[in-house]
């Protein structure tokens, strides 16, 4: 994919996997069971689940693929996952394990798809990298 083709699908993408990325600190350091600590969760969920659905859709035949889908796109089921775990998880009370699919989904899905992401050969890479820094 040329470096100047920033579509309306990939914005998203990135707009939500950003968001989720800032705002996943915030849900995971307040106080547990609070109020702000439901609103920003829910949040992130969301963005989350935006992310994934939206990653669905992007597709890249320069990689090594199947079909347009990269080694990065595992982490789409990992974080559908993680997050039927978490929810499924706070509805039974299992409060310990709900912590842990969060954080799992958050240094998974934000964290190590984020840095997948940023290689100089990926798309996002060449963006950041290349086109706004100059740098590769």
């Amino acid at each position: 994919m040329p470096s100047n083709s920033l579509t309306p699908l990939i914005a998203i993408h990135i707009t939500l996997a950003g968001s989720a990325l800032a705002l996943g600190p915030v849900a995971l350091s307040l106080r547990k069971g609070s109020r702000g600590h439901r609103a920003f969760g829910y949040a992130w969920v969301t963005l989350m689940l935006g992310a994934a659905i939206s990653a669905m859709f992007i597709r890249d035949y320069q990689l090594p693929n199947i079909a347009g889908y990269t080694p990065i796109h595992l982490f789409v089921p990992l974080t559908f996952w993680a997050i039927a775990r978490a929810i499924w998880a706070v509805m039974h009370g299992q409060l310990r394990r709900h912590r842990s699919s969060m954080w799992g989904a958050y240094l998974g899905g934000c964290v190590a798809a984020g840095t997948m992401a940023l290689l100089p050969q990926r798309y996002l890479g060449q963006l950041v990298w290349h086109q706004w820094l100059g740098w590769v």
